[in-house]
């Protein structure tokens, strides 16, 4: 097995969670700023963009903590670490989402039957406007970083942010439209229309959650595994593999592979063989921290596990095993 990866640096120096404080502050921010714009205007759709921004701090603050309890060292209750709370907090992200989202077309269908005509708009836009192009700064900062950090929960945070942009944008052209118009049904209308935008968006958070949460595979991290794997056979290194398994949790793979060699060769050279192969996988995922459980067996796998593998159904075992 691989050795354990080194020490994260401190948590005050460490560039995921500098942008995510910087997050739940813009959050408390955001609030406030819509909330003044809707006392002054009356929109719904400008309430709406407020219902959201509450919803925003609280994900924020799940996002924050999950941040912070996934870059917990593994204890003895939880060996694998704590990265998969990203996957639950993305997930619970997406669902309060929605709720947002239900708020914001009940909200819009009261107003649009007996709602007030919005007044001041000019502020409203102006105040909205200003807000959109901090989230702007802020979302794509959260996303850059989380991408080339693997985070997950800094990529769902940010496409959150980013999402509360286009909505406070989506609500400046309504507002801008029912400024210019003097039609008062343009208002609730934005606001449902800012409803189904950001529906769209937890659909997408819940199920990358999902599938976080069921380790399903990712193929792009399969193909270089299996290309390895298969470069050590065709050199004759090992005379094939199987069982080959891998998950990841943010910045953490863990990888898992039976590896077929030769009936009569002594267990030091096997141990080196595996070791090679264990660092040329490592190779292959320069930014994570990877662990690697190889198990050595004879390459008559037949008379060594006459009783089969626990039933363990091997999808890569056709194509890659020399049995």
């Amino acid at each position: 097995m691989t050795p354990p990866p080194t020490a994260a640096p401190p948590m005050r120096r460490d560039p995921r969670f500098i942008v995510m404080a910087a997050s739940l502050a813009t959050a408390v921010l955001m609030l406030f700023g819509k909330l003044t714009a809707y006392a002054m205007t009356g929109s719904t759709a400008i309430l709406s963009d407020a219902i959201e921004s509450v919803v925003h701090i609280l994900a924020t603050s799940l996002a924050a903590f999950s941040l912070w309890w996934s870059h917990q060292e593994a204890c003895e209750r939880h060996p694998y670490g704590h990265g998969k709370i990203a996957y639950f907090s993305a997930g619970f992200e997406g669902a309060i989402i929605v709720s947002a989202a239900l708020l914001i077309f009940y909200t819009a269908a009261q107003d649009l039957v007996s709602g007030e005509p919005p007044g001041r708009l000019g502020v409203g836009i102006a105040i909205t406007g200003g807000l959109a192009l901090v989230n702007l700064v802020l979302g794509t900062a959260l996303v850059r970083v989380g991408r080339r950090r693997n985070a997950l929960i800094l990529v769902a945070n940010g496409k959150h942010v980013l999402t509360d942009m286009w909505t406070s944008f989506g609500v400046v052209v309504g507002v801008g439209l029912v400024w210019a118009t003097g039609l008062h049904w343009i208002d609730p209308l934005v606001a449902a229309l800012v409803g189904c935008n950001i529906l769209w968006e937890a659909a997408a958070l819940i199920r990358k959650s999902v599938r976080g949460l069921l380790d399903a595979v990712e193929p792009e991290y399969t193909r270089p595994l299996l290309a390895c794997l298969e470069r050590f056979a065709a050199d004759d290194r090992i005379e094939g593999f199987h069982q080959l398994r891998h998950r990841r949790a943010n910045d953490t793979m863990w990888v898992e592979v039976h590896l077929l060699m030769p009936g009569r060769m002594h267990v030091s050279h096997a141990h080196r063989v595996a070791t090679d192969i264990e660092s040329a996988i490592q190779a292959l995922f320069p930014a994570y921290q990877v662990y690697i459980t190889s198990h050595i067996e004879p390459a008559t796998h037949d008379r060594a596990h006459p009783a089969g593998h626990t039933g363990l159904h091997d999808p890569y075992d056709e194509p890659t095993a020399t049995e």
